[in-house]
């Protein structure tokens, strides 16, 4: 985000930065301003709905809870690039800004993988594994996700940290000269622990999956087919928002601070692997406007948002007698696939994935 390293990356390469003060404030206020309704449109539907939560609503709330943290800071981050790089919200805030922002970005990931693992168990092993998608497993599931995501980030605290730069003051994600050999050992077990090894989990469930899904009667005969629709989707758009958002982001930064350490003297290397790094850092955000399309991508929650906003404006003002009108068709967009066995019409609640 600002100016990488702090006063010695200027030592000797200048690397100029004056894209950041247009560029960035206009791609943090894109962010937020699609992040926010989106994330809280999906919280608001879940609050709405009557059924219990699902498996799948459980990590998708989790996941939008994440965004909307990341999302309330950046209008610090908008201010602070108006001003040209000027951080004028103190040491705490930065630090605070600085947590959040990762802790979005590892969240997103692992829960991202509790997604897929459930999809995959749900397509591949749907009755052995009814056992495991019950409601106490996505609830230790995003407990475990949120406790190992900030005991794993809590050095951010202490490496993050502002300065003063010939009179302004400059808020950085990094480090210091003097601690950046551990920052960067940190920083590579950080990428490996919280995005290597999830990201290698959710390419071999995908695989499996797509492996099951491209034999359609064995699949139908399974799952059905409304469930190898939504499991179609949400392998495309998880895969999506890896190559849009976690990959590039990941890459840039591992050979950015590699150079770092290096003490690389190629001034052109240098700065083409900074501004890829710098370029991508708010885009890997965009997950953060994408996240909630795993919600909609259920036709049962599209159903239901059409029906809320109807009912919002008066076109349905009475509806079922003490019925929301979130129920209504429910029951046929139920699937076998969620957290329990699905047993009569009547008992089984619309799929969040």
């Amino acid at each position: 985000m600002y100016a990488g390293l702090g006063p010695e990356e200027g030592r000797s390469c200048h690397l100029s930065e004056d894209y950041k003060q247009i560029y960035l404030s206009l791609t943090y206020s894109i962010i937020f301003v699609l992040g926010l309704p989106l994330n809280g449109a999906v919280l608001w539907l879940s609050w709405r709905q009557t059924k219990r939560w699902s498996c799948a609503t459980i990590y998708l709330v989790n996941l939008m809870v994440a965004d909307l943290l990341y999302i309330s800071t950046l209008p610090f981050l908008i201010v602070t690039y108006s001003l040209d790089d000027t951080w004028p919200f103190g040491e705490l805030l930065c630090k605070l800004v600085r947590f959040l922002f990762y802790t979005n970005l590892y969240s997103s990931v692992l829960l991202l993988t509790c997604i897929s693992v459930h999809r995959f168990l749900g397509v591949c092993h749907p009755l052995r594994s009814l056992p495991y998608r019950t409601r106490r497993h996505a609830l230790l599931g995003s407990t475990a996700t949120w406790a190992l995501v900030v005991i794993q980030l809590l050095p951010t605290l202490i490496f993050s940290h502002t300065d003063d730069i010939d009179g302004q003051m400059i808020c950085y994600d990094t480090t210091s000269a003097d601690h950046f050999d551990e920052f960067f050992v940190y920083g590579m077990v950080l990428m490996l622990s919280s995005f290597l090894l999830p990201s290698l989990v959710i390419l071999v469930c995908y695989s499996l999956m797509v492996r099951s899904l491209a034999t359609p009667v064995e699949t139908l005969a399974r799952v059905g087919g409304a469930a190898r629709a939504k499991s179609i989707r949400t392998i495309l758009l998880v895969c999506g928002l890896f190559a849009l958002c976690f990959v590039p982001f990941h890459v840039s930064r591992c050979l950015y601070f590699t150079l770092r350490f290096l003490s690389s003297d190629n001034c052109q290397l240098l700065t083409v692997v900074s501004l890829a790094y710098k370029i991508w850092r708010p885009l890997v955000s965009l997950s953060s406007c994408l996240n909630p399309v795993l919600y909609f991508l259920s036709g049962g929650n599209r159903l239901r948002l059409f029906q809320e906003l109807g009912h919002k404006v008066g076109e349905h003002p009475a509806g079922a007698k003490g019925q929301r009108p979130g129920n209504a068709g429910s029951n046929r967009t139920g699937t076998s696939s969620e957290c329990c066995p699905r047993t009569t019409a009547s008992t089984a609640g619309p799929s969040t994935q």
